[in-house]
Order: C-alpha cells, then sequence, then structure tokens
C-alpha cells in the first residue's frame, strides 16, 4: 500500500464529491446540508480507514467490507448522516417489533438523491450519464431497509433525472417536492 497515494486519492475523492453535492445542494436551496454534507467523512475514525482501503475505483467502505466482512467506517458514517436511509432505522411502534426504515424529512432525501448523483459522477467520472443512479437504485433497492415513501420519493426523482436530466429534475425537486415539505 502506497500510504501517500492512498492518502491524496482518498482525499481528492472526499472532496470532489462533497463539492459535487455542495454544488447539487445549493441548486435546490440547501446551502447548510451542502455545506455539512459528509463532514464525518474527515474525522480521523472514517478518513484513515478510507485511506487503508483506498483502491481508486470504489468505495474503500466496499473494499473493507470485501475484507474484513464489515466496513466499521460505513458503521460510523450511517449514524450520523442523516441524508442516509439507514439512520431512518428503527424498532417498531410495538414491543417485539423488528426493525424498521422511518419516513425521511423531505430535506434529506433530496440531499440523499444529491449524495447518489455526486458518487454516481465521481466514480464513474466521464463514463457518467444520468441514468446511473437511477440503475444503481433498482439493482440494490430489495434489501433496503427504507421506508415505502421514502423509496417511492427517492426512485421518481432519480427515474426524472434518468429521462428529464439534471437540470430540469432539480427545478422540479426545488419548486414542487421541497416546497411542499414532508407530505409526500
Amino acid at each position: 500500500m502506497d500510504i501517500k497515494k492512498n492518502f491524496t486519492g482518498h482525499l481528492s475523492t472526499i472532496n470532489a464529491h462533497k463539492a459535487e453535492v455542495m454544488r447539487l445542494c445549493f441548486k435546490l436551496g440547501l446551502y447548510r446540508q451542502g455545506l455539512m454534507h459528509d463532514m464525518s467523512k474527515y474525522s480521523p475514525y472514517e478518513f484513515l480507514n478510507g485511506v487503508k482501503y483506498y483502491d481508486g475505483h470504489k468505495s474503500p467502505n466496499n473494499v473493507e467490507r470485501r475484507i474484513t466482512g464489515k466496513s466499521t467506517a460505513w458503521l460510523h458514517h450511517k449514524g450520523r448522516n442523516r441524508h442516509h436511509f439507514e439512520y431512518w432505522t428503527d424498532y417498531g411502534e410495538r414491543p417485539g417489533d423488528s426493525m424498521k426504515g422511518i419516513k425521511m424529512p423531505v430535506k434529506y432525501v433530496a440531499e440523499m438523491f444529491c449524495d447518489r448523483v455526486a458518487a454516481s459522477k465521481t466514480y464513474n467520472k466521464e463514463n457518467y450519464n444520468d441514468s446511473f443512479p437511477f440503475d444503481y437504485f433498482m439493482k440494490n433497492r430489495s434489501h433496503y431497509m427504507i421506508h415505502p415513501d421514502t423509496e417511492r420519493l427517492l426512485g421518481k426523482m432519480l427515474l426524472m433525472l434518468k429521462l428529464y436530466g439534471e437540470e430540469d429534475t432539480l427545478r422540479y425537486i426545488r419548486d414542487r417536492i421541497i416546497k411542499n415539505g414532508d407530505n409526500y
């Protein structure tokens, strides 16, 4: 492992991803979320694991998970960042109920949309197209523990991106979804 290469590569990846999420969030009027997005990735706990498992082609969390069976950086990250549906899980209302997804506030669903678009752009670089985030969502959603309403809203946003492109989708999210609030 080349520590210097991994350090600069991982830092560059985080910074590029964060800059793209910020750009997208700002277009939605989510200024605070754009500025604060993924700040925990700079914490030693997440950053050092990112450097250790960096390979330049996929999330270090996936590499760590493949090698060790879990990603301690991801476990730390998802518990501190409300734009991840995994943050929004809890037990049901009655004793003995199993875990379930909780309906997310719309501003975090919108940030999750931005996060997924930015991740697709960051990892696919010049090969990216607007269908990538939707296709990834569809391929993996069967194992998500996500509230059905949140899943539908995220799926709608990602499908709109695929069909109508970034600018029209961002305008729709800003003017129709975010303005409507949590009544989705």
